[in-house]
């Protein structure tokens, strides 16, 4: 009898986990469930890696804006535009 009981128990636990892991999420209290908007992001043009506008050092040429990682880039945008015939 004490068998049979430890199995259901079992069994009731390896459903709870399984349905847990597939099933849709609960809304639960206290929880954030709402996706926040993704951040705008641009990619560097030296170095090619992405970086959100709030991270980003921002440079300006010809009215246009170019968001960099870091103030190196920023420095080897210059000497590469310093280097261009004009």
């Amino acid at each position: 009898m004490i068998r049979l009981l430890v199995w259901l128990l079992l069994i009731y636990i390896g459903y709870r986990t399984i349905k847990a892991m597939v099933g849709p999420r609960e809304n639960r209290p206290g929880v954030n469930n709402e996706r926040s908007e993704a951040e705008v992001t641009h990619r560097d043009p030296v170095c090619g890696v992405y970086v959100s506008e709030g991270d980003a050092v921002v440079g300006r040429l010809d009215g246009h804006r170019h968001y960099f990682c870091s103030m190196e880039c920023l420095a080897k945008f210059r000497e590469q535009l310093e280097q261009k015939p004009s």
